[in-house]
């Protein structure tokens, strides 16, 4: 069937993904679901071949296709029957190493970007903390910078690719006092003195090593930081839509993988005189399934179009996600309860898949965070903003200036007692870090609904800021919010990193604001 996605290019290479994976990689799937470890030879074939680079420039060797590559890559690499395999696989070509990619000095990527897409080095991504899941601000593993190095310190936990790896990008908070702008991600080297891990057993994935990591005293040169320090959360931020594509990607191929066995299954198996393809109980049921793995399947298509055309799609990519997720684990309950005992069974295959598809709904977002962001842009009408967009805005006349560099005309912070939005914003010019600030040049507009906001313009000139009420010039970066949303981030009373997710404060260039906060006294 002819496809608006796929071309013929796409499908021959689909045909070379599915033959890698049916001589490899599946005829090995007992063994390393029982060793819990894939070995690392693998990676290398997979390199090799070309599949581990195919949305990577090829100045880094990779082959610069399209995204519709990765959908074919992705789809047949569930065709191993091993969640873990395949969620090792994401995590290194589409997590960790996209993060070098995308942010990494040119440098740095030369460092680790050729040898990932060899295969010859598995990169992973540590995140999560003990004490820090979806609430990344609050993660307290600490990087000091000391003269041209870092020293880390602090524990992740439940790290895909955590023990076996040989680099992993680490979330660290550079500043500890500035939330979600402190935070910063810096490449580990698995053989770096104070760096250690241990491996974690779980209920699925058995194939992949997912692991505990502790940082003592890890000292890591400071050019191993991935783009700018104090922007590692944007750079989180900015690639949540990919890793719940892909997730969406794998756990629909994993739905089609258990109702084609299940298929097979039924034309086989015999029940009181008549083989169970003919009960028409079960017979509905399939075609029930069928049908919503068809739907859910032009979604995350859909999805990636998007996606490969640079269209911010957080509801689509959010849905895929949700949809997709929800949907593995009912195919894997009732499927097997179609197998009866042999489903219940280790070496059925359709018993793995049942272990493997209950952790698609929490890793990568929780279904629960899935529905509320939907809530928030179906509900509350939130638009969310790319991390590097760029919004225009509408000049006015300038109503009243408040200048830092003349004092007569610029009233005290006392005076200001700053509580309500606007009087937040007029306090600018008395929090300017003078100097500091002395090279910034730049135009900040916030536009703040309620009667307590209003639309103001913060330009600063070599140091000196000055607010106007009004919208002026031509902004490096926009900020919208409601007054009281607003308020409670700059008077401490939100976790900043929850109003930005949750849509509460928009912020056209997230880049620029982190700029614009290193040189500003905070209120809260």
């Amino acid at each position: 069937m002819k496809s608006p996605y796929f071309t013929a290019d796409h499908d021959t290479f689909r045909q070379a993904v599915r033959q890698f994976i049916e001589t490899e990689v599946t005829p090995h799937a007992t063994e390393w679901e029982a060793n819990e470890r894939i070995p690392h030879y693998i990676w290398e074939k997979m390199g090799d071949l070309g599949f581990l680079g195919v949305n990577f420039p090829e100045a880094y060797g990779g082959t610069a296709n399209d995204f519709f590559y990765s959908v074919v890559l992705l789809e047949e690499v569930l065709g191993s029957t091993m969640g873990g395999f395949a969620a090792a696989h994401g995590v290194h070509q589409y997590m960790s190493t996209a993060h070098i990619l995308k942010a990494g000095s040119e440098a740095l990527k030369m460092k680790y970007i050729p040898d990932a897409i060899s295969g010859k080095k598995l990169g992973a991504l540590a995140i999560t903390e003990p004490l820090a899941g979806s609430d990344v601000a609050n993660i307290r593993t600490t990087a000091v910078r000391q003269g041209d190095n870092y020293v880390i310190n602090g524990s992740k936990i439940f790290i895909t690719n955590g023990v076996y790896s040989d680099f992993v990008t680490v979330a660290c908070k550079t500043d500890t006092n500035a939330g979600v702008g402190g935070i910063s991600l810096i490449v580990v080297d698995r053989n770096t003195p104070g760096f250690t891990s241990s491996k974690l057993k779980k209920i699925g994935w058995h194939s992949s090593d997912t692991g505990e990591l502790a940082f003592d005293n890890v000292v890591v040169p400071a050019e191993n930081l991935v783009g700018k320090e104090n922007h590692g959360f944007y750079y989180i931020m900015d690639s949540f839509q990919l890793e719940r594509l892909i997730t969406a990607i794998g756990s629909l191929s994993a739905c089609e993988f258990g109702l084609k066995i299940t298929l097979k299954y039924i034309n086989e198996r015999e029940a009181f005189g008549r083989h169970l393809k003919k009960f028409q109980v079960l017979r509905h049921t399939l075609v029930n399934l069928a049908t919503e793995i068809e739907a859910t399947k032009q979604l995350i298509y859909h999805t990636s179009w998007l996606y490969n055309n640079d269209i911010y799609c957080v509801k689509e990519c959010t849905m895929a996600k949700l949809k997709a997720t929800e949907l593995s684990k009912r195919v894997s309950d009732e499927c097997l309860q179609l197998f009866g005992g042999f489903g219940y069974m280790d070496e059925y295959p359709i018993s793995r898949m049942f272990r493997d598809a209950r952790v698609g709904t929490i890793v990568g977002g929780t279904s629960e965070i899935m529905k509320e962001i939907l809530a928030k842009i179906i509900i509350d009408d939130v638009n969310f903003a790319p991390a590097y967009g760029n919004e225009e805005s509408k000049p006015e006349a300038p109503k009243q200036v408040f200048n830092s560099n003349q004092n007569q005309s610029a009233p005290t912070m006392d005076a200001l007692k700053p509580e309500t939005a606007a009087d937040i914003i007029r306090s600018l010019p008395q929090r300017i870090k003078s100097d500091k600030a002395g090279h910034l040049n730049a135009n900040f507009q916030f536009e703040i609904e309620g009667e307590r906001g209003g639309q103001f313009t913060a330009t600063i000139t070599d140091g000196v800021c000055i607010v106007t009420d009004g919208l002026t010039g031509t902004p490096n970066c926009v900020i919208k919010a409601k007054d009281k949303d607003y308020e409670d981030v700059e008077l401490g009373r939100t976790n900043p990193q929850m109003a930005v997710m949750m849509g509460k404060i928009k912020i056209s260039n997230i880049g620029e604001m982190l700029k614009f906060m290193e040189y500003f006294k905070r209120l809260g």
